[in-house]
């Protein structure tokens, strides 16, 4: 019975140190995780049918930001308009209220407040 135990033993071993052999790699080598581009931040997002949206992002930091509109559909990302983000607004995020199932489930998941209190 052993000796048919020993092979499987081994590959397992084998696909372990793999493992570590990855997690390693990544975290060393350069450019090999992570994002290496300019900062990006996500401003809105709008959908329009069961996989296309149309959305906004922040690109780059400081005097060098930009504004991008995209049309987002599982086969492609395409950019529907480019424009320097207005010098007078901060680089704080843009807060969007939620909507549909993400808004219904914070309105559900937060503790209910008393009229009576």
């Amino acid at each position: 019975m052993l000796q048919n135990s020993i092979p499987v033993l081994v590959l397992l071993a084998i696909l372990v140190g793999i493992a570590f052999a990855l997690k390693w790699a990544r975290r060393r080598l350069p450019g090999a995780a992570g994002h290496n581009g300019p900062p990006m931040q996500l401003l809105s997002s709008l959908s329009l049918g069961p996989q296309q949206r149309v959305v906004t992002m922040q690109i780059g930091q400081g005097d060098d930001r930009v504004c991008l509109v995209l049309g987002v559909s599982p086969g492609s990302v395409n950019t529907l308009h480019q424009m320097p983000m207005p010098a007078d607004l901060p680089n704080t995020p843009i807060v969007t209220p939620a909507s549909g199932f993400a808004a219904r489930l914070a309105q559900l998941t937060q503790p209910q407040k008393n009229p009576h209190a």
